[in-house]
């Protein structure tokens, strides 16, 4: 007599890892701590998550790159999320029709991960924009657009990294081309804090750097504080820029500038901008906090109109 063995219906941790971007070991810390995710248990005693439960932790992963805290999202069931994300959405700000619908044709290739069609796309925006404008107008928007279609599930995690990927080649490839134009000062180091691993807007503010004239130097991200200071001592940097991103927390990121200016000579500058610094108002002494890309080549002249001239 044949049996047929009924097996749970659902996703193996493996694949929820892949979908959601949550680490498997974070899963299972969850389930310990929280009792969420609760996974049946296939045939062979492995794990296999509900599809309701795979949702839901989608949306967990989105809310905890706003900055919020698992333990308070747990709790809350899916309607309660989505309602929270919502909130959170941030709408795109291009006026100019014909900008509007580059950018949606952009969003699209995303989504369908067509990423030769994306490559080439961008490529020629650049090549007919130039760097700076390129990077104002397009990069800040479509970043916009892809992180808001990633926190409403319209794009997937592999390819929200695809473009991502794709848009730092770009940028590094095109920040290579201008180097040469630097005239030697500001020179400026970039970097970000510890746990800080988004490349991107750091890029991005290279990008509008370079262009000026400014000579920059990254040390990539996640650079430990005294390593900053200690480099941009030793190297004779004017400007130290550091990026953050939504996910980084608030507190975390005041409380390493305050420690970083303290720890600067006063000749050299501490600039800091990105979406998570968007609700640190400017009030942070010693400290230029950006509220735009386009605040950048105006600070730089500033910075040249201040500037000691340098003793040989």
């Amino acid at each position: 007599m044949n049996t047929t063995s009924l097996s749970p219906v659902g996703l193996p941790i493996a694949a929820v890892e892949r979908d959601t971007g949550l680490a498997k070991d974070t899963l299972r810390v969850w389930e310990r701590r929280y009792g969420f995710p609760a996974p049946d248990r296939d045939a062979n005693g492995e794990r296999v998550y509900p599809a309701g439960q795979v949702e839901k932790l989608r949306l967990i992963r989105r809310l905890i790159d706003q900055g919020l805290r698992p333990a308070r999202l747990i709790a809350l069931d899916p309607d309660a999320l989505g309602r929270m994300l919502d909130e959170l959405r941030s709408p795109t700000v291009a006026t100019d029709p014909e900008r509007r619908a580059q950018l949606q044709a952009l969003l699209e290739q995303v989504r369908r991960h067509d990423h030769e069609g994306l490559r080439g796309a961008l490529q020629q925006l650049l090549m007919k924009m130039g760097l700076q404008p390129f990077v104002m107008e397009i990069v800040a928007l479509l970043n916009d657009m892809v992180g808001d279609a990633w926190l409403r599930g319209e794009v997937d995690v592999p390819a929200e990294h695809l473009y991502t990927e794709q848009l730092k080649g770009i940028l590094r490839t095109a920040i290579a081309a201008r180097s040469g134009t630097s005239r030697g000062r500001p020179a400026v180091l970039l970097t970000t804090f510890p746990e800080e691993q988004h490349a991107l807007g750091l890029l991005m503010v290279e990008a509008m750097l370079t262009p000026e004239g400014a000579c920059c130097v990254s040390l990539g991200v996640q650079t430990p504080l005294e390593d900053i200071r200690s480099t941009a001592i030793a190297g004779h940097y004017d400007i130290v820029a550091l990026s953050f991103s939504s996910a980084y927390p608030l507190r975390h990121a005041l409380d390493g500038l305050r420690s970083l200016r303290a720890g600067l000579p006063p000749q050299i500058e501490l600039w800091a901008g990105g979406a998570g610094l968007r609700t640190a108002g400017r009030k942070l002494p010693g400290i230029r906090v950006f509220a735009a890309l386009d605040d950048i080549p105006a600070a730089l002249a500033e910075w040249r109109r201040n500037a000691a001239p340098v003793q040989p």
